[in-house]
């Protein structure tokens, strides 16, 4: 197929209804179980599962469990078990009933597995994940952007087996992972090139990988999808001129600018936004919010008829309405 794009009418206001604090920072992936509990990680470790979102008067945060590590990308299992991507320890499986934490994988190709980013695992017991960078660390997660690598990868866990196969290697800060409503193909966020990228796992093309969705107006971090909805793709930040325009000079020049990134300060910019596709790569509805006081919206779910709005800077989450509805 054709290469889609986001060209299209101005996008629509994203704007929170409040803010749920949740006694920790960096919220990065929020995602809905099947009962419609929000589950998350924080920067300490803590999994936490929050009920109540839509009225901040009564909404509860409860540590469900501890990764020791820093908990990225989560995916839900039907048994009431948990896949989580931690940046620090590798893919891992946490018993929400018990807490009990157990690793499923922690190397690769005879390498240490660091900065797993986002998780699925289909109804075959196939679970598939995403690696950012073999570069950098979370900490300096600035750098690869800046960089621009292309060390991201995507990767399968067949049922059983504890090394990972890799699948996919050059990904450009791999993220954000959805599967196809039919599990055709997998839809995978490359954030430092503002594009989404499909690979096949059934068909004809099955494991050859192509351009789901190009152009994207800012950086596509966490992906996430209800059963029958769309895909919903948050974008962390605006895209940056200068920034591109550095991806186009050499690797010398670029690693260079990736180390003083690395040491500067940094506070993410007041643009957010957030996107809805379908499994054809056509976006429903485009949602932005600038000069934004929540900011780096780095994962999006809907939950209790809103969005709910992760981030890996803020202190909280943020409920929204619904695209079409009142504010």
């Amino acid at each position: 197929m054709g290469r889609p794009s986001t060209t299209a009418a101005a996008p629509a206001a994203l704007v929170p209804r409040h803010v749920v604090p949740l006694g920790g920072r960096g919220p990065e992936d929020v995602v809905a179980d099947s009962r419609g509990r929000v589950l998350t990680g924080l920067e300490d470790g803590r999994i936490v599962r929050v009920e109540g979102l839509s009225d901040p008067a009564r909404a509860e945060v409860r540590v469900v469990a501890e990764t020791g590590g820093r908990p990225l990308g989560l995916e839900p299992l039907p048994d009431d078990a948990l896949l989580v991507c931690d940046a620090e320890r590798g893919l891992l499986r946490i018993g929400l009933d018990d807490g009990v934490v157990r690793v499923l994988a922690d190397r690769v190709a005879g390498e240490p597995l660091r900065f797993c980013s986002n998780v699925v695992a289909l109804s075959d017991g196939t679970v598939y994940f995403t690696v950012s960078s073999r570069s950098h660390p979370l900490a300096q997660w600035i750098g690869d952007l800046v960089e621009h690598t292309g060390t991201g990868r995507l990767l399968r866990l067949a049922p059983g087996e504890t090394e990972p196969e890799v699948l996919l290697e050059g990904l450009q800060f791999a993220n954000g992972l959805v599967p196809s409503a039919d599990e055709s193909f997998l839809v995978v966020a490359e954030t430092g090139a503002f594009r989404l990228t499909r690979y096949w796992l059934t068909g004809p093309r099955a494991g050859q990988a192509e351009t789901f969705l190009d152009d994207l107006p800012g950086q596509p971090d966490n992906l996430w999808r209800a059963p029958g909805g769309p895909i919903r793709v948050a974008l962390a930040g605006p895209r940056v001129a200068a920034l591109e325009l550095l991806h186009r000079r050499g690797p010398t020049v670029r690693r260079a600018a990736a180390r003083i990134a690395v040491r500067a300060p940094f506070r993410p910019p007041g643009t957010v936004g957030a996107l809805a596709v379908d499994d054809e790569g056509r976006v429903l509805h485009h949602l932005e919010g600038r000069r934004a006081r929540f900011r780096m919206v780095t994962s999006v779910c809907e939950a209790e008829g809103r969005l709910i709005l992760g981030s890996i800077w803020e202190r909280g989450l943020a409920v929204c309405d619904l695209p079409g509805e009142p504010h």
